[in-house]
């Protein structure tokens, strides 16, 4: 009967750990003699520089480790001395997980020799005759001890895991200086979007409904001149259709403004009818119990606009799939096209959408192998 292929994969975690735990023993050794004479060294000046150097270099090798075996992936950025005062502390946790994996094949050792006595009939230790209560309170006895090794390990690792946390990841002043820069830095882009936005208004009216009020003066003003009533009828008719166009194209700019059908309606109503405007066949889903902030709504809407509008120009698609959906504390976006692929997060709208998910404490990412499909994908806080 085949294992089941999550029973393969936990038992292939285990044994990464177990063995990132082993590794973890045999450093904390060395550690532990650094930590010794190291710490000893650092009262003369000169040699500070390089003990904290040394020091850097055995928390590199623990930071790898946590990485390789655990999938903990930290910061890179610690200073030397914290990487010395990380090594205080790991050496201790080091040297007890040793201490259970010495327990562990003394144990096993143990076993295997009371093992062979009660199969020759003895009891445990020898001697006397083995009685039929011993194999029973020796299995119990080993089923404790396993659980108890077990459970060691398990202590060890959690152990260890959040003491690379603490000593890998920034301190609170680098946590706000960090904070501040992501603040400023999104501050401007923002600044950015809105002008991209602005632009991007001009030429909609500059270029559409300009153009059609320019050409339908120029109706008017020729039928005022015609002399024949049937002419003039004529243009003013043709007239009456360039107002026709330019009221829909006026419709179309302040649509794609800001669509008032999403501060009425809500979000899905405002993608069912993006989905309709369309020229490519939209399929859409939506999965929002409750109603997200305004704020957020706005920005998965123009996510999902502006993303359709990209694939309609360039993508050559079919087929258009949007999703929105909860995902505890967030809300998801995502939308799918067949088309043609090879598009860009720094290209054209995409990289506007990226500042102005960014803009809201947002993830944004876009997936476009060439030859498609591409998904574009936003994530953000609806708290």
């Amino acid at each position: 009967m085949p294992v089941p292929a999550a029973v393969r994969n936990y038992l292939r975690k285990m044994l990464r750990g177990t063995l990132g735990l082993a590794i973890g023993s045999v450093t904390a050794f060395a550690e532990l003699f650094y930590v010794l004479f190291g710490g000893a060294a650092l009262a003369i000046p000169a040699l500070r520089e390089p003990v904290f150097a040394g020091a850097h270099v055995l928390s590199e090798v623990e930071r790898r480790r946590l990485e390789k075996y655990f999938g903990n992936r930290n910061a890179m950025d610690y200073t030397d001395s914290r990487a010395m005062a990380y090594l205080v502390p790991r050496c201790v946790i080091g040297l007890v997980c040793a201490g259970i994996f010495v327990m562990i094949l003394l144990g096993a050792g143990s076993g295997v020799i009371i093992a062979y006595q009660l199969f020759n009939g003895q009891s445990p230790g020898g001697g006397a005759p083995a009685d039929w209560y011993d194999p029973v309170t020796t299995a119990l006895f080993g089923a404790l001890l396993v659980f108890l090794a077990l459970q060691g390990l398990l202590g060890a690792a959690t152990l260890d895991e959040k003491l690379a946390r603490h000593f890998f990841g920034p301190s609170k002043q680098e946590t706000l200086r960090r904070r501040v820069s992501e603040l400023a830095t999104s501050r401007a882009e923002v600044v950015e979007a809105v002008n991209d936005e602005r632009r991007r208004i001009e030429r909609d009216l500059h270029d559409g409904v300009q153009q059609r009020l320019v050409a339908l003066g120029m109706l008017l003003g020729r039928a005022r001149r015609a002399g024949d009533p049937d002419h003039a009828s004529d243009l003013l008719r043709q007239a009456h259709e360039e107002s026709q166009r330019a009221l829909e194209d006026l419709r179309e700019v302040s649509w794609r403004v800001y669509p008032i059908a999403l501060d009425s309606d809500g979000l899905h109503p405002a993608l069912e009818a993006l989905a309709e405007r369309s020229g490519v066949p939209v399929h859409l889903r939506v999965d929002l119990p409750e109603r997200p902030p305004a704020a957020i709504e706005t920005v998965v809407y123009f996510v999902a606009s502006e993303a359709v509008t990209n694939t309609i120009k360039h993508a050559a698609a079919t087929r258009i799939d949007i999703e929105a959906e909860r995902d505890g504390d967030r809300v998801r976006v995502r939308i799918t096209d067949d088309g043609t692929g090879g598009a860009r997060e720094s290209g054209g709208g995409l990289s506007g959408l990226a500042r102005r998910v960014a803009a809201a404490d947002g993830e944004f990412a876009v997936d476009s192998p060439p030859g498609g499909p591409t998904v574009v994908t936003a994530v953000l806080p609806c708290e």
